[in-house]
């Protein structure tokens, strides 16, 4: 099947099967290996992208199904060689060790400042639980989400 859809601002028209999952056509069509498989059910949120401003499991969406949808990926939260707000709190908080669950936390953050830049400790945490970690206690990803929060209350949406 033929999909077409915009991926990081750009035009993306891909040939899949009925059956592959939008996560499997980012990595292996389009060459976007940012969006991670953990689980593959859901759970874990390592998979996580943007689609149509919504954070969403891209493990459990067929690639079809993003036909005429807005994707953006980790890759597509920064356009230039600086890091973005989110990713510099990330950084100087130590919110990551081993990175693999880093891409999707991100993308999860990113979406949630972007609809709620004045949120609160307790609802990031509420937002993240969906996003699992093996390696880092959860404190630092809260701690640099909440150091984030001001670049999307400036209205930028904290990427560049």
């Amino acid at each position: 099947m033929s999909v077409q859809f915009t991926v990081n601002g750009k035009a993306a028209a891909v040939d899949v099967e009925a059956r592959m999952t939008l996560a499997d056509c980012l990595r292996q069509h389009l060459r976007l290996t940012g969006t991670h498989l953990g689980c593959e059910h859901g759970v874990c949120g390592a998979c996580t992208v943007i689609v149509d401003g919504a954070a969403m499991r891209s493990c459990l969406m067929l690639a079809v199904q993003a036909e005429g949808s807005e994707v953006v990926t980790v890759e597509g939260l920064s356009n230039d060689a600086e890091l973005t707000p989110l990713q510099t709190a990330f950084r100087k908080h130590h919110a990551l060790q081993c990175g693999f669950c880093t891409p999707g936390i991100i993308t999860t953050a990113h979406a949630l400042l972007s609809e709620e830049p004045y949120c609160d400790a307790d609802r990031i945490r509420e937002v993240l639980s969906g996003n699992l970690c093996r390696c880092t206690g959860y404190v630092s990803i809260i701690d640099a989400v909440l150091e984030a929060r001001e670049a999307y209350q400036n209205a930028d949406g904290g990427a560049r």
